[in-house]
């Protein structure tokens, strides 16, 4: 469980590299130009499953990240970075919405406006709205199931290793 715990961190910053370098991608590879009525059931879907809530800290996260990093670099200036941060906060507060338009935009090129529209629906159903409450538990519970599984499964994997290793006369 401890070497999962420590290669999280590394995923998160795959993850955060992957979302970084996602709109790099798609400014030079525009998707293709979806119809109003496709984007806004995009956006239909995207309220629908609360997708605003994985962004909405986005603009103070990334700002508080770029305070402390020029902290580190400029340990005079705590107290102006600090209070730059918060000006710099105010400036670009509602620019993390630029994230959902861009969702929408992704959806609305990988799905047909009819199956946008499908989606919709589904989503509204009981069963899709029991799929929008119990994902992330389920989800939660895979991931805990996968970490254990990972955990045990290294054992054997170790136990492969040094059973091949005495073959070799090599004690690990």
């Amino acid at each position: 469980m401890k070497s999962v715990l420590k290669l999280l961190p590394v995923a998160t910053l795959a993850v955060g590299l992957a979302l970084s370098v996602a709109p790099a991608g798609a400014q030079q590879a525009a998707p293709p130009k979806s119809s109003p009525t496709a984007i806004a059931a995009a956006k239909e879907i995207l309220a629908i499953k609360n997708a605003s809530a994985m962004y909405a800290n986005a603009v103070p996260g990334l700002v508080d990240k770029t305070r402390i990093a020029l902290i580190q670099q400029n340990l005079n200036y705590q107290k102006d970075l600090t209070e730059v941060a918060g000006v710099v906060n105010q400036q670009l507060a509602g620019r993390e919405k630029e994230i959902g338009e861009g969702m929408a935009q992704v959806y609305a090129s990988e799905f047909t406006e009819q199956e946008l529209k499908d989606l919709v629906t589904f989503y509204k159903s009981p069963l899709g709205k029991k799929l929008i409450e119990a994902e992330p538990r389920a989800i939660g519970l895979s991931m805990a199931f996968m970490n254990s599984w990972a955990q045990n499964f290294s054992e054997t994997v170790m136990g492969a290793f040094r059973a091949e290793m005495r073959k070799r006369g090599k004690e690990i």
